[in-house]
């Protein structure tokens, strides 16, 4: 099991070599939370993500074990910290995906100077994969997670935390395979022991609970693309960590996909920062109820990774607008007839609705051939604004349905 020496030895070595990025106060979300709330924003750390720090640590510590270069596998961000590190210390690398992958991270990941290899119909296969190749091509395999260096690498986020908040009393960390929540607690519990460091994973894929809940690393059964969270989408906690988050973390929690995006959407309307989804899971958590915080407490969300699909952010913030009533969905009948289409937008503008979509829907089956479906999406302030509108529209006697 590693120590706090080594997670000091890593930030010393890492000094000048990644962004030392920086701890934010919210306003918004201390008031939301009734304490004091800080974002660690490893979104804008180089290559997007926190992992850049565990690759680097890897890869310097043993530049003189690298050859012919080095593999890993990774369905994105870890992909593109092995890149650049590599990448910085002049050694060729190879990154297995899934054949999954999204196009942008592949090509992020080949922006960065690595070979990308489409290989695995999941990161475990991928994994494997890579091992496979390493020990062929007598390269170091840099796991995404379960290897001591790279936890001592991801440590540094929490020393740079409570050297940036002494007084930190949680830390909410987002959990995958176990390996950034395993180096902030070590790094956080000792500088601070009373401080509380709390993990947070999808609701769909609880590998790190189990974990403890058993007393061993097991695997559960998820589909790693089921979640807005890929990027903690990990089935099984790796070995190396376990042991850390066994002594170490006081409680793992659980968020669904709704508050997943909800706090994406918080992020971005709020502060203005881009987080995927695996990195807007701890507010997810402090908001959405899944655990009790001290009133005035310091609490610290870590913000892992910015690295999200621009086409999967549009539907992320959509589902995030639904779950907070910003959005409607409905369809009505109308009698299809020179002017109905506009009384019903009036109706809809003295309610100050915005009309974002609309579609028209005739000759199907199960419209009247003398009515119209019309489909429509609005833009709403919020849930009693929503049921305002369906009483006018009921008022006026429109049959329709919410989808």
């Amino acid at each position: 099991m590693i120590e706090f020496s080594d997670v000091l030895q890593a930030a010393n070595l890492l000094k000048d070599r990644v962004i030392r990025t920086p701890l934010v106060y919210s306003p918004t979300f201390s008031r939301l939370a009734n304490a004091e709330v800080y974002l660690k924003l490893e979104s804008l750390q180089m290559g997007g993500s926190f992992k850049v720090r565990g690759a680097t640590y890897k890869l310097q510590s043993n530049l003189e074990k690298i050859h012919s270069g080095v593999i890993a596998a990774s369905v994105g961000n870890h992909a593109q910290g092995v890149a650049l590190a590599a990448c910085a210390a002049g050694v060729p690398a190879t990154i297995i995906m899934p054949v999954w992958a999204s196009i942008s991270k592949q090509e992020a990941t080949r922006a960065y100077g690595a070979e990308v290899r489409l290989m695995g119909k999941s990161l475990v296969e991928s994994i494997e994969i890579g091992r496979r190749m390493a020990q062929e091509t007598n390269r170091i395999f840099i796991h995404p997670y379960d290897d001591e260096e790279v936890i001592a690498g991801q440590g540094t986020v929490g020393l740079e935390i409570l050297e940036d908040l002494p007084d930190a009393d949680l830390i909410i960390v987002p959990v995958g395979g176990g390996g950034l929540i395993a180096g902030i607690a070590l790094a956080a519990k000792s500088i601070r022991p009373e401080a509380r460091v709390v993990g947070v994973q999808a609701a769909s894929c609880p590998s790190a609970r189990k974990a403890l809940e058993l007393g061993r690393p097991a695997e559960v059964q998820a589909e790693e693309r089921g979640s807005i969270a890929d990027a903690i989408m990990v089935t099984q906690v790796g070995e190396a960590p376990f042991p850390l988050l066994q002594k170490l973390v006081d409680d793992i929690v659980l968020v669904d996909e709704d508050q997943i995006a909800s706090a994406v959407l918080k992020l971005l309307e709020r502060k203005r920062i881009l987080a995927e989804g695996a990195a807007a899971a701890p507010l997810a958590a402090l908001l959405g109820g899944s655990l009790q915080v001290a009133e005035g407490s310091r609490v610290v969300l870590v913000v892992s990774g910015g690295n999200v699909d621009s086409l999967l952010l549009e539907r992320i913030i959509a589902a995030g607008l639904f779950r907070e009533g910003r959005l409607m969905h409905f369809s009505v009948s109308l009698v299809d007839s020179p002017g109905s289409l506009a009384c019903l937008l009036g109706l809809l503008a003295d309610q100050e609705a915005n009309v974002v979509h609309i579609h028209h829907a005739r000759n199907e089956s199960g419209v009247a051939i003398n009515y119209t479906r019309v489909d429509l999406e609005l833009e709403t302030r919020g849930f009693e604004h929503i049921k305002g509108i369906e009483r006018a529209m009921e008022g006026a006697g429109y049959r329709f349905m919410r989808r």
